[in-house]
């Protein structure tokens, strides 16, 4: 069998033996005055030095030895003379399994900028930073599964491409089979959809929060993850065209379960990638403040990314009133001296310096804001006794702003329908919907995390492109 071999990371965690003789592969990341490989295989951050004894290899093999050539390489593992490891690999045998000319490969044992490495999105898993960042992204997946799993959730598979939208937004892809040079028309020359693969207009999934509704009154507890597209023209460093949800439904749950379940559920995600990942994150952790160095000191984080993470482990969430958010705001030294870009009063959508405020400023830990005005909330949330108000509530975090947004959902259906036609939702297209609450409708809550945004807090990376492995964004679907 060709693959006998051990992962670095493994390896690393074992102590030098002079009998044992190991295999391993990898990528060579430097080849140090013909005798010390750097090795990685991705299974962790740190390489394996490989030792080349002087004459194992003729001059021939040396040479092809370059940055990014993979190689196979046996021997013993023995305790190494030089700084930065612990053990290394005394070689002997080495293979090339596959070359790497060192005039055309990109990725030399230099720092390359974020804006390069995103032109070569596919080399990228290949660097330290972005090696780290997929890693945790896989963590936290997995985590993610594992929280609800714990708790008796029924994972959901709602569907990608849907007749509805959630959202009520409009900013949607359309998904049809129709020639768009020759559509076929009615007669008032609009599209003819009864004609399409579906028979009706049908578009991507902006969320899977109503059909996972209808799971949940039925399961009791159910969660969707997976991928969601908007149609937002939308060029900045928060927003992906393409992205993952992470969205739980529970019956019998108010918007006070809701709250405590997404805290724990955040610090539980927190929590695991802090015990699995440690190495990752103490990389990125330095190259943050790294980074930071050449930044003026009003620009810089106030918080390291790991004293980050643990203030949001450690610290319970401060839960207050979009209300009594606004008060705080007005009276801000930030808004006394105009520091703020966008105006303060009572009816905004909070922007990201708003909640990043509260957050950084004010309270200094993780802050659940809850009871927005309905006007710039959906349709489905349960509006509350003041009649301007809905159970609402968003989640803000340190460095990043809104990391959670969800509510308890209206199960009374006079008040449900009486909102839709508000807004102008027509119900006949929501009838599946409206069935839950007309037959054994209960109280129910729920929320969406978004993932990538879990992801880009966890690493402290500042764009949401470098955080999903290809990036869809406006006029951008390379790869």
């Amino acid at each position: 069998m060709f693959n006998k071999r051990t992962k670095i990371k493994a390896l690393l965690e074992l102590a030098p033996s002079e009998t044992q003789e190991y295999t391993v592969m990898g990528w060579v990341r430097t080849f140090r005055n013909n005798q010390f490989v750097a090795l990685n295989d991705g299974s962790t951050i740190n390489n394996l030095q490989v030792v080349v004894p002087l004459g194992l290899v003729d001059d021939a093999l040396l040479k092809r030895i370059t940055t990014g050539a993979s190689i196979k390489a046996q021997g013993k593992l023995v305790a190494s003379l030089g700084k930065g490891q612990k053990v290394e690999l005394n070689a002997t045998t080495i293979e090339i399994l596959g070359d790497s000319d060192p005039e055309k490969y990109p990725l030399q044992p230099k720092k390359h900028s974020l804006e390069f490495l995103r032109e070569i999105a596919h080399l990228r898993f290949r660097t330290q930073t972005f090696s780290s960042v997929f890693r945790i992204r896989h963590a936290l997946a997995f985590a993610v599964h594992q929280f609800f799993n714990e708790k008796g959730f029924v994972y959901l598979h709602t569907p990608i491409v849907t007749s509805s939208d959630a959202e009520g937004a409009g900013e949607m892809f359309r998904v049809t089979t129709l020639p768009l040079e020759n559509a076929p028309k009615k007669e008032d020359g609009s599209i003819d959809y009864t004609q399409d693969f579906f028979g009706k207009s049908t578009n991507l999934t902006v969320s899977g929060q109503l059909e996972g509704e209808l799971g949940a009154t039925a399961l009791g507890e159910i969660y969707t993850f997976g991928p969601t597209f908007r149609a937002e023209n939308s060029n900045t460093t928060r927003h992906l065209a393409e992205f993952w949800m992470i969205e739980p439904e529970m019956a019998f749950n108010d918007i006070y379960d809701n709250m405590d379940l997404a805290e724990e559920f955040i610090q539980y995600l927190i929590k695991y990638v802090m015990e699995h990942n440690a190495d990752d994150l103490a990389f990125l952790d330095n190259r943050l403040k790294e980074e930071e160095k050449s930044l003026p000191m009003d620009k810089r984080n106030e918080f390291g990314l790991i004293e980050k993470l643990q203030i949001v482990l450690n610290n319970k969430f401060e839960r207050i009133t979009y209300t009594e958010a606004i008060e705080i705001l007005l009276a801000s030294p930030a808004y006394k001296k105009k520091k703020f870009k966008y105006d303060v009063s009572w009816g905004i959508d909070l922007q990201s310096e708003h909640e990043r405020y509260l957050v950084e400023k004010h309270f200094k830990k993780p802050v659940i804001v809850t009871g927005y005005p309905k006007d710039i909330k959906a349709f489905y949330m349960r509006q509350n006794d003041d009649g301007k108000t809905v159970a609402a509530m968003d989640i803000l975090a340190p460095g990043i702003g809104e990391i959670v947004g969800g509510s308890q959902r209206e199960e009374r259906l006079d008040l449900l329908l009486a909102r839709m036609a508000e807004v102008g939702i027509p119900s006949h297209e929501m009838e599946f919907y409206l069935d839950t609450r007309r037959f054994g409708s209960v109280p129910h809550s729920g929320f969406g995390l978004g993932f990538e945004r879990m992801v880009l807090f966890v690493t402290g990376m500042t764009n949401i492109r470098d955080v999903i492995p290809f990036a869809r964004t406006p006029k951008n679907c390379e790869f």
